[in-house]
């Protein structure tokens, strides 16, 4: 086990714990796989592989530019780890002044979800610095080094329909319980995918592929350069399986953790020595159920389906023991009881992909806008400004007709612990999707895309772009 100290370039503390051994795979041999003709489910001007959050804010706006756009999830629902990974606590949305910055797509879901939905700080109180409120806010993930920010939970089937219905009411043409299967590659550029479903494998293509997959499947399998190093300690490439534990009184758990700090040492140091893998809870949604993103686990790869075994494994046995302990031994969780498991694995880290341009550690304290910003976030902490995300982070070096989106965009290894967020996830989703939206209306490839009118679009589609941006664009 190591312990990751917060600092100013990471947001959390946090205990990893290191895998289990791995016995070597035996060599087989292989198998001949013949080829074949596949029917052609569906032709469209924009695909979008996978409805995680960039996934879900691609295809609703590529949509509303007048696109005709199929959403392809492997799953039963849309927004992927902000769902179905129980990744409920949203990170932060506004700036360390306070001022909201991720908007777009993201502020329309906070302003459609129902007010019981959603639990976090009022408005009035984001960039907030008082000791009192910051030290409220620190205990439901709500406030850093002193300042209050809008970093909400939410309630994760809350959230999966009202995804859904969003995506739907803009015109995309939903497609569930299909997994992409291979990327369909003419003369350098992505025409389309094979998915595989209950029906067999079929194809869609399309003018414009926009990879939301998380991993990078898509761009990956198609011959485009990635990255995937990692920092093995480091608490954002790490994986695990979250869950809720129903029954709680989180007030009382944190009155506890808050007020009894000798008492929550000890009780920490007791649960790593009964339990082995061991974490805290987080606030939830409602006081009554509380949140575990860990025990989070290193050495493992999202690229490994041993290692993705492995990790459902250890951390469905955590839980278990988890409730036996807590309820044993934490104040608030004596009735509790086991709620759910995530269906999605958490995945921080697999591919990243080698753009035109990135998100670089080395810019973060130039806090100036790119010409071709296509979003900002707020920076780790308040020793850096906002951080500009350029359009060419989302385009591969040399592959046409695909772009990416979510955690897997262009960025080195520092800048991926904020930028595989969901509020970022959302950011650089709605600008690929309008990207592609109009690189299909232009009849050109996404790299062609005229960068002020695509700010024009993203500008008017709500999102939030730095003022010198916005005179270019105007």
């Amino acid at each position: 086990m190591k312990t990751v100290a917060r600092t100013d370039e990471r947001i959390l503390s946090a205990d990893v714990f290191d895998r289990d051994a791995k016995p070597p795979r035996p060599a087989l041999g292989s198998h001949h796989e013949p080829a074949r003709q596949i029917p052609v489910y569906r032709r469209c001007d924009v695909l979008v592989v996978g409805g995680g959050p960039s996934g879900t804010a691609a295809a609703t706006a590529a949509a509303r530019l007048g696109a005709d756009v199929v959403l392809l999830e492997r799953y039963n629902h849309l927004g992927g780890l902000s769902t179905g990974g129980l990744v409920i606590w949203i990170d932060r949305m506004s700036d360390w002044q306070g001022e909201l910055v991720i908007r777009g797509f993201a502020e329309e879901l906070f302003d459609r979800l129902p007010a019981e939905a959603v639990a976090g700080p009022a408005p009035t109180d984001w960039g907030s610095t008082d000791a009192a409120k910051a030290a409220h806010w620190s205990q439901r993930t709500a406030a850093y080094h002193g300042i209050v920010t809008w970093s909400p939970t939410i309630d994760p089937e809350r959230l999966k329909l009202l995804s859904q219905e969003i995506a739907i009411e803009s015109g995309v043409h939903l497609l569930y319980h299909a997994w992409a299967s291979e990327p369909i590659v003419e003369q350098g550029r992505v025409a389309g995918i094979s998915f595989e479903s209950k029906e067999g494998r079929m194809a869609i293509r399309a003018s414009v592929v926009v990879d939301a997959t998380g991993d990078g499947d898509i761009f990956a399998r198609a011959g485009a350069a990635y990255d995937n190093d990692i920092e093995e300690a480091d608490v954002h490439h790490c994986m695990n399986t979250s869950w809720l534990f129903g029954g709680v009184d989180m007030a009382r758990w944190i009155a506890f953790k808050a007020g009894q700090p000798e008492l929550f040492a000890d009780f920490m140091a007791r649960g790593r020595t009964a339990c082995g893998l061991f974490d805290r809870p987080f606030v939830s949604w409602r006081d009554d159920i509380a949140l575990f993103m860990g025990p989070r686990q290193s050495g493992y790869s999202a690229l490994d389906v041993d290692d993705l075994t492995a990790v459902e494994v250890r951390s469905h046995r955590a839980m278990d023991r988890h409730l036996a302990f807590y309820r044993a031994h934490a104040p608030g969780f004596e009735n509790a009881y086991l709620m759910l498991s995530a269906p999605q694995i958490g995945v921080r880290h697999a591919r990243r992909l080698k753009g035109v341009d990135a998100v670089l550690r080395s810019r973060w304290s130039e806090g100036l806008a790119l010409p071709d910003e296509i979003g900002v976030t707020p920076a780790v902490s308040p020793k850096f400004p906002n951080i500009s995300i350029p359009y060419g982070a989302l385009l591969p070096q040399t592959l046409d007709g695909l772009l990416a989106c979510g955690r897997h965009v262009s960025c080195d290894k520092n800048s991926h612990g904020f930028m595989r967020e969901i509020p970022q996830c959302w950011i650089t989703g709605q600008a690929a999707g309008a990207a592609a939206a109009l690189a299909v209306a232009r009849g050109i490839q996404p790299r062609a895309v005229d960068i002020r009118e695509l700010q024009a679009a993203l500008l008017n589609q709500g999102v939030f772009l730095r003022p010198a941006t916005e005179a270019i664009a105007a």
